[in-house]
């Protein structure tokens, strides 16, 4: 990565859409390194597909300026499309198609020849695991089976930037995990620079090299996770695992969030360990785990 020239540079970007009295997107300032992989974190109704939007030159902003390359991205309708390949959040154009059709002719709009296009399209088809669908038209999947289409359609023609809008939504676990594997192997071995929004946070914490977490229109933090993490140094998860229908007693006092019925997340202080695990009837616990803190505590911090 050279950090004197980066491949996207956002600046003072504001977007107000017409009739609405906030910003969607309030002044967003920060560049994508070459190579980089940038996750974006924040609730809904955050600005993070506005902000994505004009990313790929899909919405014009109030204020403020996108450029790519060095080269603002509304100059030039076809600097976008010549080296980013954009997956929103849905893929309607690719409605009166079959997932075949989608992915070669998406190859071939990117400059692939047809000989190039057919054998992208088995790629694609044989990366995702497509097979089974590869005759079906692309209305016709199921919200998963979508996804996977688009991330596919996504990566067609090898652009060397993915911007990617909840890659892993609708989709079940192996499926996800498949999804993060994937993009680690482009970004490793394509050197793709890739860009998502992603609500996963755990499981989008195992490729994020960059991430920003945004909060009513604004970037609240930016940086290395493992830099912004420093600021919660003191703080460690305990995941505790139970029956139903016997949860553990705990102390007063003590942030607890019920991931399920038999399975709640407390976040400690240090200092609040000991004396939490001793007040504990462990009989009563069927697994518990203490680590430090991840992503998604950094996100709540910030948020």
């Amino acid at each position: 990565m050279n950090p004197s020239n980066p491949v996207y540079s956002i600046s003072r970007l504001t977007k107000i859409y017409p009739g609405m009295n906030t910003t969607a997107n309030d002044a967003v300032s920060f560049d994508v390194e070459q190579g980089e992989i940038f996750g974006l974190l924040g609730d809904n109704g955050a600005g993070k597909s506005t902000l994505v939007k004009q990313m790929a030159n899909l919405l014009r902003p109030t204020s403020g300026v996108v450029k790519l390359h060095g080269q603002p991205v509304q100059e030039d309708p076809l600097l976008v499309p010549r080296y980013v390949g954009y997956m929103p959040q849905t893929g309607r154009a690719l409605n009166s198609l079959t997932v075949s059709e989608a992915l070669y002719f998406t190859s071939h709009l990117r400059g692939c020849s047809r000989a190039d296009a057919k054998s992208e399209r088995e790629r694609l088809i044989q990366l995702w695991d497509l097979h089974e669908m590869r005759s079906k038209l692309c209305s016709r999947l199921s919200g998963g089976q979508q996804r996977l289409l688009q991330l596919a359609a996504a990566m067609a023609g090898q652009p060397p930037i993915l911007t990617l809008d909840e890659p892993t939504n609708e989709l079940a676990p192996q499926r996800r995990r498949h999804v993060w594997e994937t993009l680690r192997a482009e970004n490793r071995q394509r050197g793709t620079t890739i860009i998502f929004i992603t609500h996963d946070a755990i499981e989008a914490e195992k490729i994020i090299q960059q991430v920003g977490i945004m909060h009513k229109g604004r970037l609240v933090a930016i940086g290395k996770p493992s830099t912004l993490k420093k600021q919660l140094e003191q703080q460690l998860r305990l995941e505790l695992r139970f029956q139903p229908e016997s949860p553990p007693d705990l102390p007063d006092g003590l942030p607890t969030q019920k991931l399920a019925e038999d399975h709640w997340l407390v976040r400690l202080d240090q200092h609040q360990v000991e004396a939490t695990l001793s007040a504990i009837d462990l009989s009563r616990i069927d697994d518990f785990q203490l680590h430090s803190a991840t992503l998604e505590d950094l996100y709540l911090h910030y948020t």
